[in-house]
This record gives structure tokens, C-alpha cells and sequence, in this order.
């Protein structure tokens, strides 16, 4: 039996702070990269309100063709997938990697890739696909910050250079830093890191600071849905969140699981001016399906489900669920780049009013917040970022408990299965 241990080794969780003189020069260049990556989302944000307000109200009206009609829809879907798929087919680069196999975590592309990325990203979320800006201009803002990176501090370790641009562009998305710290403290989970948690989040955080700070300044953003408040929770409202929870984790999952076969039946097309338009034709049938609120990345569309959480049926809020759905799984497989965050709250959102439609004793604010719980783990495996973007839907300190106990059943139906992301054969990720 050993009774004696080597003095030099230290036990996990006991290495020694890093000095603050080696964290203070991290800070401008934090300050930097996070600025620098709210401005782009800004701006790829800002030139695609433009292009979908030209599209679809400017030109439809100059045309007197009806807004939302089913005719205008499924012709501005099929188009965006012609004008993508001549982007990625023609244009250097092609618009970066198969969306299919990538997330959050972007790989480092070619200065030359990101112009086509930019504008494939600007077309997406114009044109009507079920993505957010997320995954691309992730990609686009660490690519940018490694280039600088390696000019200008050419002994900084290009993984320190990938770690702000993600802090700094997911803090420019949620307005708030603290959505950056989560992630980040998820991936750092079980690798060995050099100091204490904090030494290794400090330059991150001060890039998402910068990054939210940026955002708000420009843009006020707010996720509030500002639904009925809801005060107390009781044991009514624990099981609420406990049954809608799993059920949006397992409707997730049903798209998580057919994501391969339905990214295989397009990959079979070969070409993308086969793929991305066919994949708006889908697109096109399932507006007409669905309705105008089950298009673009979602967010001001819940805005508008929320405001009236009994103007639709329990039918009405099942069909919007499952077109949304059914969206995001075709726009994720067919070539369109974008991310499945935004979407997914607005499934989400469907799912928990169509919970409080069928009984009436489930709050709105209890639905909706448990339901974004659920889609979102099955879609992202991000248990921080689930628990967050579900929390901050609904301004209700009592509803923090409630979620953070759904989401143990609701993790229990996704964890050790597929992921909603696919390696370059086409397989599952686990």
C-alpha cells in the first residue's frame, strides 16, 4: 500500500494562479477581437434586414403580388436556393466546409473562403431558410482574428486568437457575456488547464464583455418575450416543465436522428446548383405548409407568437412546431449555411403555446421556457447555453429552478446519442 505521494506532483484543481502580469496584455487585444466581432455580426445582420425588406415587401408590392403568399413564398425560397447555390458552386472557396459538419466550434478558413461565406450567410437569412447567423459568422470572425493574430503577435498561440473570436461573437448574439462564459467553461470540462478556471476565462471574458457591450450599444437587443408573468412556481408548474421539457427533447431528437438520411438524400445530388435549389423547393412547399411566421431564423416571428399566446389554436401551434422543424432539418442538410440556435427557439416556443393550448393550466411562460429547453439540448448538446437562452425568455427569477430540474430528464433522453452534426463520411457525431 502507498502511504507516501510525490511532493512535485500536484493534485487536479490545485495548480498555481497565472500572475496578473501575465493576464494584463490580453486584455487589449480581448477588447479587440470582441469589438471587431459584434461589428461584423452587425453588419451581416444589418445588409440582410435590407435585402429581406427589398424582397419581401418592396418587390412584392412593386409587383402587386401578395406579401406572404404561398406563390411568393415558394418562389423567394427556390431562388435563395439558386442564388446560394451559384455562390457556392462559382465563387472562391465555396463558402467554406459542408454546414452538415460543423457548430459552434468553427474551424480556421482561408481569408479567401470568407467572402463567399458572408454573402451565402446574408442571402440565407434574407431569402426565408429556418437558420440563424451563428455557426458562419463564428467561422468568419475566428478566421479573421487568427489572420491578425498571426501578424501582429506572431508567438500567440492561434488556439488563444479561436477562443476570443467565439467569446466575442457569442456575446455579440446573446447581448451579454455571460453566454460566452458558459460555453467556454463547457469545453474547457475536463481538459487540463493551465491555472485556475478563471486565469483561462479571463481574455475570453473581456472579449465577449466587449462584444455584448458593442452590440447593445448599437442595436438594444432583447430576448424577453414578455409574456404573462408568472410569479411563484408551484408543483403544477414543476411537472409542467418537467413533461413539456422532454417532450421538446424528444422532438428534437426525431430531427437529430433523420439529419443523416436527410443530408444523405441531398448529398446524392452531387452538385450544389442540384442541392441548394432543391432544397428551397422543400423549403418553398413547407412555407406554404406552415405559414410566413415558420420562415428566416425566427426570432422576431416568436416575438409575435408570444405577444398573443391564445390567438392560435393547439393545431395551429402543432403545425407551426413541426414545419419549423421539418425547416431547420432541410436548410441544415441541403447546403444552406447557418446555425440552429434561433430556429430552435422558435420551435420551442410553438411547442410550449401549443402545451398551454391543449391545457390550460400550463402557463405560457412554463411552456415556452421549458420547451426551448428541451428542442435546444437534443439540437445543441449545450447544456449552459440551453439552460440560459431558456431562462432569459421569460424575466422570472422562480423559473431558473424549474428549468434547471427539467432539464435533468430532458438530458437523460439526449445524452451518449447522436448529435445534430455529421463528420465528412456522413456519420452521426457522438
Amino acid at each position: 500500500m502507498r502511504v507516501a505521494q510525490d511532493n512535485t506532483q500536484q493534485a487536479p484543481g490545485t495548480a498555481p494562479a497565472v500572475s496578473a502580469r501575465a493576464l494584463l496584455p490580453t486584455i487589449v487585444p480581448a477588447l479587440l477581437v470582441g469589438a471587431v466581432s459584434s461589428l461584423v455580426l452587425l453588419g451581416v445582420s444589418a445588409a440582410a434586414e435590407e435585402l429581406q425588406h427589398a424582397l419581401w415587401q418592396d418587390l412584392p408590392d412593386a409587383l402587386g403580388v401578395g406579401r406572404y403568399s404561398v406563390a411568393w413564398m415558394f418562389a423567394m425560397l427556390t431562388a435563395t436556393g439558386v442564388a446560394v447555390g451559384l455562390v457556392v458552386w462559382k465563387v472562391p472557396g465555396h463558402a467554406g466546409p459542408d454546414p452538415a459538419t460543423t457548430g459552434l466550434e468553427a474551424p480556421v478558413l482561408p481569408l479567401a473562403v470568407l467572402p463567399g461565406l458572408v454573402l451565402v450567410t446574408a442571402l440565407v437569412l434574407a431569402g426565408g431558410p429556418s437558420l440563424g447567423p451563428e455557426n458562419p459568422i463564428i467561422a468568419v470572425n475566428v478566421s479573421l482574428a487568427v489572420w491578425f493574430g498571426a501578424r501582429v503577435f506572431p508567438r500567440t498561440a492561434r488556439r488563444g486568437w479561436v477562443a476570443l473570436a467565439e467569446a466575442g461573437t457569442i456575446g455579440a448574439l446573446f447581448g451579454t457575456p455571460v453566454a460566452a462564459a458558459l460555453v467556454i467553461s463547457e469545453a474547457l470540462a475536463g481538459q487540463r488547464v493551465k491555472g485556475q478556471l478563471w486565469d483561462s476565462l479571463f481574455a475570453p471574458l473581456a472579449a465577449a464583455g466587449a462584444g455584448a457591450l458593442t452590440t447593445t450599444l448599437v442595436s438594444d437587443p432583447s430576448f424577453d418575450l414578455h409574456l404573462p408573468p408568472f410569479g411563484q412556481p408551484g408543483w403544477a408548474d414543476l411537472l409542467a416543465a418537467l413533461v413539456v421539457a422532454s417532450a421538446g427533447a424528444l422532438l428534437g431528437m426525431c430531427a437529430v436522428y433523420a439529419f443523416p438520411y436527410v443530408h444523405g438524400a441531398f448529398r446524392r445530388l452531387r452538385h450544389p446548383m442540384l442541392m441548394l435549389p432543391a432544397g428551397g423547393v422543400v423549403l418553398g412547399a413547407l412555407a406554404a405548409l406552415g405559414g410566413h411566421l415558420t420562415l428566416f431564423k425566427g426570432l422576431d416571428e416568436i416575438a409575435e407568437l408570444a405577444a398573443d399566446p391564445d390567438g392560435w389554436t393547439a393545431g395551429e401551434f402543432a403545425v407551426m412546431t413541426v414545419v419549423k422543424l421539418a425547416a431547420l432539418l432541410v436548410a441544415a442538410s441541403c447546403g444552406f449555411r447557418g446555425g440552429r440556435i434561433f430556429p430552435s427557439v422558435f420551435i420551442g416556443t410553438a411547442l410550449g403555446l401549443c402545451a398551454h393550448a391543449l391545457v390550460p393550466g400550463v402557463h405560457p411562460a412554463v411552456g415556452v421556457s421549458a420547451a426551448v429547453l428541451g428542442v435546444l439540448l437534443a439540437v445543441t448538446r449545450q447544456g449552459w447555453v440551453s439552460l440560459f437562452v431558456a431562462a432569459v425568455l421569460v424575466a422570472s427569477p422562480g423559473m431558473l429552478t424549474l428549468l434547471c430540474l427539467a432539464s435533468l430528464p430532458a438530458w437523460l433522453l439526449v445524452t451518449g446519442r447522436p448529435h445534430m452534426q455529421l463528420r465528412p463520411d456522413g456519420t452521426a457525431v457522438r
